[in-house]
């Protein structure tokens, strides 16, 4: 049995404080753990071990937060990042089963705001959307049910190339049909939805006169 002879806030962490037991430093806690302790309480070896085990889950919870602060994460990632920090295995479980509660982990919602925002600012192809998902740890299942919802190739294709299209108006057609081909191939269409589009966003920025020999089959891409 160890008597609590102090318990004194960190210097540099003021969420923790430092527990001295019978005159020395024994460990460090956060204070939302040690906050029934008090100095010249008598506590057991086995309420020692049970302390620690929950300053560590904690403290994984706490992380797990910073790392959320600054964008949406998915669980792979969070999982990731707590396994760079040497927590256990067990207590990342547990802290990512608290995050689902707590509404702070979900992997669809976080599919559907990675596809929003690609949608948004940077549209791709749903081919190229899926790797992407894939990198960030999502199942095939949830990257499948997310795409299905929300993501259209050719509406997608047009609206990627529509700005790129406008840099390239003052090219001849040849040229313009081959930058703004490998734009939109860089950006994981496929040849049966960049055809049409290219073709849709040249006709928008000239007459329908200036380009009635594109329609030929031979000059499409």
């Amino acid at each position: 049995m160890y008597k609590i002879t102090a318990i004194e806030v960190q210097k540099h962490n003021p969420q923790r404080v430092n527990i001295y037991l019978d005159g020395d430093f024994a460990f460090g806690l956060t204070r939302i753990v040690a906050g029934w302790l008090h100095t010249g309480q008598i506590i057991s070896d086995e309420k020692i071990v049970q302390l620690k085990a929950e300053d560590s889950r904690e403290m994984a919870y706490v992380r797990a937060l910073n790392f959320l602060s600054y964008r949406a994460r998915s669980e792979a990632e969070i999982r990731q990042n707590l396994r760079k920090h040497d927590a256990p295995e067990e207590v990342i479980d547990e802290t990512l089963e608290r995050l689902r509660q707590n509404g702070f982990a979900n992997d669809e919602q976080f599919a559907r705001a990675w596809v929003e925002n690609r949608n948004t600012f940077r549209p791709r192809s749903k081919r190229a959307l899926a790797v992407e998902l894939r990198q960030k740890g999502l199942t095939d299942q949830v990257i499948q049910a997310v795409l299905e919802q929300n993501v259209d190739d050719e509406t997608l294709a047009y609206q990627a190339g529509q700005p790129k299209a406008r840099k390239l108006e003052a090219l001849a057609w040849q040229d313009f049909r081959k930058k703004l081909s490998g734009f939109l191939a860089r950006r994981g269409f496929a040849y049966s939805v960049i055809a049409p589009t290219v073709l849709k966003l040249w006709g928008e920025l000239h007459t329908a006169g200036s380009n009635k020999h594109l329609y030929d089959d031979e000059e499409i891409l």
